[in-house]
């Protein structure tokens, strides 16, 4: 028998609301994937468990039977792995996390310093992926705490009362570019000039503030590459190909050195807010006490 178990929460969610609409909504799957769901566990069970043909929907009497057990089966599975939580953490349970591929390299080494130099030792694990696919881990369990920049008017947004958030710090992206021989910037955003741009492509969630900002700005410029990482974007403004804007913490050490300056004033740049991410449904232990920790005001980068 290969039953998932968040066929079961699906299928209590759909009890609870008699609407897959609504139920859909309460699990973060769209409906007709929430529906594919619920008639995989039917056809794996080789019942009908709910009457479509009502509305609201219904259960049938298999279906009401049914519901008892997945509720027991539900409230097990969770008192078990709540107690593995315990032993595990108790042992040094691993926190997995997943974040902008900006921040992995860029902030969470030196934050996780931070809170061990604090006291909070943590054994982690770091998976750098996309907003997307961080919110689905997120959304999935397979992830514990999400680490990214705040959007306000991101298309993808995860509920506050569900999945609530910690400010970490602030930063800013900057537009960069490289130095000629006499160390002066290729490109000035001053100027009016048209300049070649390096851009995030279409979905990139640091891309919708960049294009804002151009929009607004009136920039006269041209794309010449396109991609979704802002590390790729340094990568070519280094090798001078164009303009990219990146998030400072992503470029300190180049600027430092002088490979990259910064090449137009502050009215071009774009703050930035970092945020930690997690389920209010998260029970593993080690997530509860760094949030308290968190809370308290430790690891906190006021700007970076």
């Amino acid at each position: 028998m290969n039953l998932e178990t968040k066929w079961l929460e699906d299928f209590i969610a759909l009890a609870s609301t008699c609407s897959f609409s609504r139920a859909a909504e309460k699990r973060f799957v769209t409906q007709p994937a929430f529906s594919r769901r619920i008639r995989s566990l039917e056809d794996m069970l080789g019942l009908t468990l709910v009457n479509r043909a009502r509305t609201p929907v219904e259960l049938t009497e298999a279906g009401q039977l049914f519901l008892i057990t997945a509720r027991s089966l539900s409230e097990q599975l969770g008192e078990v792995v709540r107690h593995l939580h315990n032993i595990e953490g108790q042992q040094g349970e691993v926190l997995q996390f997943a974040a902008a591929h900006s921040l992995s390299l860029g902030f969470f080494p030196a934050w996780i310093a931070q809170l061990r130099e604090q006291g909070l030792p943590l054994n982690t694990r770091l998976v750098a992926s996309n907003v997307g696919e961080a919110v689905h881990a997120l959304r999935e369990g397979s992830c514990d705490l999400i680490l990214a920049y705040y959007d306000p008017d991101a298309v993808l947004q995860l509920p506050p009362e569900i999945f609530p958030s910690l400010h970490l710090g602030t930063t800013e992206m900057l537009p960069v570019c490289a130095v000629d021989s006499d160390g002066q910037p290729l490109h000035n955003l001053e100027t009016g000039q048209q300049v070649p741009l390096l851009a995030y492509s279409a979905g990139a969630s640091l891309g919708r503030p960049v294009n804002q900002l151009l929009r607004q700005r009136a920039l006269r410029a041209t794309t010449v590459y396109e991609t979704a990482m802002a590390d790729s974007l340094k990568s070519m403004a280094l090798q001078g190909l164009g303009v990219a804007w990146v998030p400072r913490l992503s470029v300190a050490a180049e600027l430092e050195r002088g490979e990259l300056v910064v090449c137009g004033g502050e009215h071009w740049q774009l703050p930035l807010e970092i945020r930690l991410y997690r389920s209010a449904l998260q029970r593993k232990a080690g997530v509860r006490l760094l949030w308290r920790k968190l809370e308290a005001g430790l690891g906190q980068n006021p700007s970076v």
